[in-house]
């Protein structure tokens, strides 16, 4: 790893406006390069929405080659940086909640979520790998949202020589709050649950762990759907402290800029090397 600047966006996406939110992309993307971001990092699905509806995958297109991942390396040539992206992938018909990385070289690599939650088990299909995607200056992987509940995941990627863990979420929460003082509860619950959840993984790898989430109603157009999203930019360090966080405490889009050096990764904790991986049988055999 060298040092890099990060960016973490929280912003909302509505579903069924995959071309507006491709702008609202493009536009935090052209922010964070005039802020000196090397990478810009923004929420699950947040090209094409995300809701416990049908609808999120209507608008799906393949990766690499479909027009949102080629439009996004467009910029990455003109700006120079590097992006990473949610949108619903389309594979010959099948839809995959799918993660991807692009640079001025082009397409680098995607993650499609392996653990469904809920009603996406009835709209997409499962991943079945988990890459490391490696950008000139650090080594990504990347767990999607209720992913990072299996911190198996987030071990074999650290294995595997990621330096970073980029957990995107469309983290949704219950009807949406009448007034500011309940929309501060929704975001605070949500931060102290990642505080609890990402400070762990950064700590037990020895990586950094960035985490952006939507922020908003991605489906109030939609007659008795509710998917509301709190928001909240997490980022934390190798060895477990908060770096920085999102500001706002209410459901609003913002983006969060950040320095990471390299020399916090340069060592993995002593428990990376001491493993003992011959009595660990019972986490591939699923006993209890």
């Amino acid at each position: 790893m060298q040092d890099f600047t990060i960016s973490l966006v929280q912003h909302n996406s509505v579903v069924g406006q995959k071309k507006d939110n491709l702008a609202i992309t493009i536009e935090y993307v052209r922010k964070a390069k005039n802020k000196g971001a090397d990478l810009v990092c923004l929420p699950e699905l947040n090209i094409t929405g995300h809701a416990g509806h049908p609808s999120m995958v209507e608008e799906r297109e393949p990766v690499p080659d479909g027009p949102s991942t080629q439009a996004l390396i467009e910029i990455c040539k003109e700006l120079d940086t590097y992006v990473s992206a949610g949108i619903a992938e389309d594979e010959h018909g099948v839809p995959y909640n799918t993660q991807f990385v692009v640079g001025p070289e082009g397409f680098l690599g995607k993650q499609r979520k392996v653990h469904l939650s809920g009603d996406e088990y009835f709209e997409f299909r499962g991943g079945t790998e988990l890459p490391v995607i490696e950008l000139p200056f650090v080594k990504i992987g990347i767990i999607i949202c209720y992913d990072n509940l299996f911190p198996e995941l987030a071990r074999c990627m650290a294995l595997k020589g990621a330096e970073l863990l980029f957990a995107p979420h469309a983290a949704r929460f219950g009807k949406w709050p009448k007034d500011l003082a309940e929309r501060k509860k929704a975001v605070a619950r949500v931060k102290e649950n990642w505080k609890l959840v990402h400070r762990c993984r950064a700590y037990d790898n020895g990586c950094y762990v960035a985490v952006c989430n939507t922020a908003g109603r991605s489906a109030m157009h939609i007659e008795g759907v509710e998917a509301n999203h709190a928001g909240g930019c997490l980022l934390v360090s190798p060895d477990g402290q908060v770096l920085t966080e999102s500001r706002t405490r209410d459901i609003k889009d913002e983006m969060i800029v950040k320095k990471l050096d390299a020399r916090a990764v340069t060592r993995r904790p002593k428990n990376m090397q001491q493993r003992k991986p011959e009595l660990f049988n019972a986490i591939v055999e699923g006993t209890a």
